[in-house]
């Protein structure tokens, strides 16, 4: 192997070395120099880094805030519009006689109050559910990585949580029980999972499956479709106001309107209504429609969906993920539909 040397360096013969010559030696470095009595070899990577841009380069630079210009000019016409006409009203009822003049007054104090009372609490709620997905997040985290400390100050808010639920007291001490004696973070929360959250998915359970019956029943015996998607939607806004309400979450207006945004978003991610579509046509297709007329096999059908969704319902409004069990599925709830459809068809023969 010939040696390798730097342009302008002293010359020498060409001369043929050994590679476990003691007089050959390595470098990764390109500006090395060799000595006049060995040989040197320089090493080059074959792999070439393409020249990046920076992050700058692909970021979308944030546009002129026309839209809230806009949404701010409307919402103070709006006010200054209702608070003339509020004015015009009270003057007008002062101009009349005193005493209806004190009293809007005092009706638009009470409505002032009210107003602000419904801000606060709007705002309360949106804070809890922020907490409340955090908290799930955070146990999430502490069961992957197995962290005990990070498990241990979550579930101290877990029971923050419940605690003015008397129906959580047993899984609370139980809890707090093991809190003290277990040491694996992962251990702990699956301990959450089924001493204090069993109860409360069992429930969940059954609002979910209730709902599901109804909305099968409704939309067998409805004979207009306009009562069927009223009876969904008002079952589907049900449950999830519901499961909220039992997991801790008490959304407000604000706040039904967040989850259920959420709860569309884990749909949309999980595939789950045409899971369920899928799954109730498999059944279907596999002797139930030859037991059940076209009409209670659609019910069946708009049941399940309900189901799922309810499903969904349960994993944005649960305040830890599951753990130890991989939650309802919309098989758990099949069984039970197929039943009431087929009562419902016995009393209808």
């Amino acid at each position: 192997m010939t040696d390798q040397r730097q342009t302008g360096g002293p010359k020498r013969k060409p001369t043929a070395f050994r590679l476990d010559d003691e007089s050959v030696r390595l470098s990764d470095t390109l500006d090395a120099q060799p000595l006049a009595s060995e040989a040197l070899i320089q090493e080059q990577s074959d792999q070439f880094e393409e020249p990046r841009l920076p992050q700058e380069a692909s970021t979308p630079k944030k546009a002129f805030g026309f839209g809230k210009w806009i949404a701010i000019g409307l919402g103070g016409l709006v006010s200054l519009a209702f608070g003339l006409a509020v004015d015009a009203l009270i003057r007008d009822l002062f101009a009349r006689t005193d005493w209806l003049g004190y009293l809007g007054l005092g009706l638009t104090a009470i409505a002032v109050i009210g107003i602000f009372g419904l801000v606060i609490r709007e705002a309360l709620s949106l804070a809890r559910l922020g907490k409340i997905d955090h908290l799930r997040d955070g146990l999430k985290h502490a069961a992957e990585h197995d962290d005990t400390q990070d498990a241990h100050k979550h579930l101290k808010y877990l029971l923050m949580l419940y605690q003015d639920r008397p129906e959580t007291a047993r899984g609370r001490r139980d809890l707090e029980g093991h809190m003290r004696e277990v040491i694996d973070g992962r251990d702990l929360v699956m301990l959450a999972e089924r001493d204090l959250l069993a109860p409360l998915d069992l429930e969940a359970r059954r609002i979910v499956m209730n709902s599901a019956k109804r909305v099968s029943i409704v939309t067998a015996v409805s004979p207009r479709a306009l009562v069927d998607l009223l009876a969904v939607l008002f079952e589907n806004m049900r449950i999830i106001r519901r499961l909220s309400a039992l997991y801790g979450g008490r959304p407000g207006t604000l706040g039904f309107l967040r989850l259920a945004k959420h709860v569309a978003t884990h749909l949309a991610v999980t595939g789950g209504m045409a899971a369920g579509d899928s799954l109730a046509s498999q059944v279907l297709g596999h002797g139930l429609a030859a037991r059940l007329s076209a009409r209670l096999g659609e019910g069946v059908i708009n049941g399940l969906l309900t189901a799922r969704i309810g499903i969904a319902a349960i994993a944005v409004c649960r305040p830890s993920p599951f753990i130890a069990t991989n939650g309802p599925t919309a098989s758990d709830f099949m069984g039970e539909l197929i039943k009431t459809a087929e009562k419902e068809e016995r009393k209808a023969t």
